[in-house]
């Protein structure tokens, strides 16, 4: 038997492929003898089970686009209050009678569920639809089940988040965000749950019809606005809880056991760990890698209880090129600094990106902020330091005045950081010879610009004589701040923030 979310899914798309009807409006103003109606309705059936066959009289008024949300509200307080007095419970010692009657109205509990899914689909009613389940989701946690404690309803949410998922409705996902996923950490594990189990539907050959609803019915694949749904839910998840007294908002009451899924912390960073997992390897497109990849370091490692299940997704990153290698860099750095992960290639890879692109780039002030984090350590091999401080010196010859601004006081910083690189700045001839062949020919420079590897590039036997060739640079704050290098450095450090972000005309 399909779900009530696969069947929804096919109804829209039958709705959708025939052009030549008009879909009434639904969630409109209900007339007040309907309105009266369906308070009569309610009323009886909670005054009496002999009323219960008005439930069914619900239902299809509830099927009426005129009074569909009207007699859905009323449907819900029915049901609630039904399932409060444990009329839906299968008691072992019940007659024949109360059994069926039990039957009866469970299986009238799953139509409601399937009159209130469409509604998802509605900008009119998607809200109100999504209210109503939810509380029904409580509900029926606590009381359907007939246990001692509240016993989560997995497929009934696993078809409300194929829903949310799929729905038109842009709205509906920022509710649902908002009001439950955001909050409650129960709703936040079973989402993740599901989006797990959904994603990895095309993949595992997954039966269950919530799962195979996420397919596209000739390619079996994600539909990609599906996929962007889910992505954009994972990109607005808060911090991981690091401590089980960090999970404490439950949308249903928490088991009693604490060490069941749901109650760990290790298990929430699993379960998102699966579901980021599971959304990547459907592929990511190039604007989503660029948002993951700025938010990698502060909200999606964090979540991972095996950061190295990240790496092959940020070494792809950053071995590409252009602005996708750059915003890579945080990453990998976070997962070598705090994970203490091995790229023993980090700083050729680095070394790399130093083009004329990058100071034309647009993610320049966030390079150079990278930059500067990654050197700044004083273990660093002066050799290393080296090759990236006279890659810069070259490239700033041809570099915008705004980069230039940037540059010169890193380098100062650099050279206070690590004064054996200082010999670049105040390099003279050792030998006589050297002097003689300075004189009547001058001296090669043994920069080899060419080398990729930072360690072999002999930048530390060169000098900065390009700094010397900007201090006459047609534009005079360039030629001012490129003096610094040549004055005594009586200055502690250069905050670098007070020169990014220029543009041409703000050094002008």
């Amino acid at each position: 038997m399909e779900s009530t979310a696969n069947a929804a899914v096919k109804r829209k798309r039958q709705e959708n492929g025939d052009t030549s009807k008009k879909r009434r409006k639904s969630g409109g103003e209900v007339t007040s003898e309907k309105q009266t109606e369906i308070e009569k309705l309610e009323t009886e059936v909670l005054e009496s089970r002999k009323n219960y066959n008005h439930i069914a009289a619900l239902i299809s008024l509830a099927c009426n686009p005129e009074t569909n949300v009207a007699a859905a509200e009323a449907l819900c307080r029915v049901f609630i209050s039904l399932l409060a007095q444990g009329k839906l419970v299968n008691k072992q010692d019940a007659s024949e009678k109360d059994a069926t009657v039990t039957k009866w109205l469970r299986d009238r509990l799953k139509a409601y569920h399937g009159v209130l899914f469409p509604m998802v689909y509605e900008k009119a009613t998607a809200i109100k639809a999504l209210m109503l389940i939810m509380a029904l989701v409580k509900a029926e946690a606590l009381h359907l089940n007939g246990e001692s404690e509240a016993v989560f309803p997995l497929g009934f949410f696993m078809d409300l988040v194929a829903a949310v998922l799929q729905s038109p409705v842009e709205q509906l996902r920022t509710e649902f965000t908002d009001r439950f996923f955001s909050i409650y950490d129960d709703i936040r594990f079973y989402t993740l749950d599901t989006i797990t189990q959904v994603f990895a539907a095309p993949l595992t050959g997954c039966a269950n019809m919530s799962c195979r609803a996420f397919l596209n019915d000739e390619e079996q694949v994600i539909d990609a606005a599906v996929q962007n749904n889910a992505f954009n839910l994972l990109v607005g998840m808060r911090d991981p809880p690091e401590s089980s007294e960090e999970l404490e908002d439950f949308y249903v009451d928490p088991p009693r056991k604490k060490k069941t899924a749901v109650c760990s912390p290790s298990q929430h960073k699993k379960t998102a760990q699966k579901a980021w997992l599971a959304v990547m390897q459907m592929g990511l497109s190039k604007e989503q890698k660029k948002k993951a990849l700025e938010i990698m370091a502060t909200s999606i490692a964090p979540w991972f209880s095996q950061p190295e299940m990240l790496m092959d997704f940020l070494t792809d990153c950053y071995n590409s090129r252009g602005s996708t290698s750059l915003l890579a860099l945080s990453g990998v750095f976070y997962l070598i600094q705090q994970r203490n992960l091995d790229y023993p290639s980090f700083y050729t890879k680095l070394y790399s990106l130093l083009d004329a692109d990058i100071l034309h780039s647009k993610y320049r002030s966030r390079f150079f902020r990278l930059l500067d984090t990654f050197l700044r350590s004083s273990h660093l091999p002066a050799v290393l330091v080296a090759s990236f401080v006279k890659r810069l010196a070259r490239l700033a010859l041809n570099a915008p005045p705004s980069a230039i601004v940037a540059i010169v006081p890193w380098f100062y910083n650099v050279f206070k950081k690590h004064p054996l690189c200082t010999f670049m700045m105040h390099r003279v001839p050792r030998t006589q010879e050297e002097r003689d062949i300075l004189e009547s020919e001058g001296l090669a420079d043994p920069f080899l610009p060419d080398e990729e590897d930072p360690m072999k590039t002999r930048a530390i036997d060169s000098c900065i004589w390009e700094i010397v060739q900007l201090q006459s640079h047609y534009h005079p704050n360039v030629a001012t701040i490129a003096k610094i290098v040549s004055e005594q450095f009586t200055k502690q450090y250069y905050g670098l923030e007070d020169f990014l972000d220029h543009s041409y005309s703000s050094v002008s």
